[in-house]
């Protein structure tokens, strides 16, 4: 699956207000812990790649995620698994990968149409909206439908903050 996401800095009581308008369906609260690792034998932060062991709500799933797919959004393939964390995380140290760092928000989770929209408060980054699409179907299609929400907030596309919470934290 393909995971077409945009992120922009924003106010989260103005994305409130504008989801309020547009009937957006809550979903949850998350609190989110993730944890980055980098493998032995490549540099992530050099190939764009990211592994993280996200526990969220008594839940723990472990993630890669590929490259970056354009220059504008944070479109990436996505591949997920549910894992019991403290295993995998000795599974990944005995395997030679190694922690690069921690990241923590509380997310309220929206979902419009086929677009999920996340409110996010990052530890001392701040407040972000995401816009996501999962998807198998054609990469450009989803932009331009994410790209027309985002307009209802206020946001255009040279707002996208390609770097991720991780490369945020790491600066």
């Amino acid at each position: 699956m393909l995971e077409v996401e945009v992120k922009s800095r924003i106010d989260l009581s103005h994305a409130r207000e504008v989801l309020e308008g547009l009937d957006a369906k809550f979903l949850e609260t998350e609190e989110h812990f993730d944890v980055y690792y980098n493998a032995p034998h490549r540099d992530f932060a050099e190939t764009d790649e990211a592994l993280r062991i996200r526990s969220v709500n008594g839940r723990q799933v472990l993630t890669y995620k590929g490259k970056k797919l354009d220059e504008v959004t944070k479109s990436r393939e996505e591949i997920q698994t549910h894992v019991e964390a403290e295993a995998m995380i000795q599974i990944l140290e005995r395997l030679g990968f190694k922690e690069t760092a921690r990241v923590q928000k509380v997310r309220d989770v929206f979902k419009i149409g086929d677009i999920t929209l996340c409110l996010d408060e990052v530890g001392s980054l701040g407040q972000f909206i995401e816009f996501e699409i999962i998807s198998d179907a054609d990469m450009e299609e989803s932009k331009k439908h994410i790209f027309a929400m985002m307009e209802k907030f206020g946001l255009k596309p040279e707002d996208s903050i390609r770097k991720s919470y991780l490369e945020l934290v790491m600066e």
